[in-house]
């Protein structure tokens, strides 16, 4: 399927760049209890390991995603879309493209935590194949709460 099927509405992906930092965050903060710093986006956006993408819609940066890629792995380490654009298919739009970078890369599986509680999250994952395979304990600091580790084959294509 291609990817501009994923999305609902019209959107323009790309890769992050500093100048979307400012977005990037006030996004973040909206989305997540502990949110990352600006060092930290500002370091994926220049980080070789890294692989960061955003989605703009009428100029306006509106989802972010961030995955690392180790060896034949791609972790999975942020997606978000502003709250008022949840559940048009932007998120979707991200991970199929963060798993088609890994891909690309070499990866063969990729892995991710998510929060017990984020059962929108969870499902976006599991459309993926992605399958629980661990629990970390306390994992969250703001909440105590736990993670679930989640894996996928990718087999260095993404069918999702």
């Amino acid at each position: 399927m291609p990817r501009a099927a994923y999305a609902k509405i019209p959107a323009e992906l790309r890769p992050m760049e500093t100048g979307d930092v400012d977005q990037v965050l006030e996004i973040e903060s909206r989305v997540f209890s502990s949110p990352w710093s600006r060092a930290s986006f500002e370091r994926e956006c220049v980080e070789e390991a890294s692989s960061s993408w955003v989605l703009v819609v009428d100029g306006a940066v509106v989802g972010y995603a961030v995955s690392w890629i180790v060896c034949d792995e791609v972790h999975i380490g942020n997606i978000a879309v502003v709250p008022d654009m949840q559940g048009r298919g932007l998120g979707r739009l991200l991970m199929a493209r963060l798993l088609e970078a890994g891909a690309e890369r070499g990866a063969v599986m990729a892995t991710l935590e998510a929060r017990e509680s984020n059962t929108r999250a969870l499902g976006l994952y599991e459309s993926f194949a992605f399958r629980p395979v661990a629990i970390r304990k306390r994992y969250y600091a703001d909440s105590g709460e736990d993670a679930i580790v989640m894996i996928a084959d990718i087999g260095g294509r993404v069918d999702a």
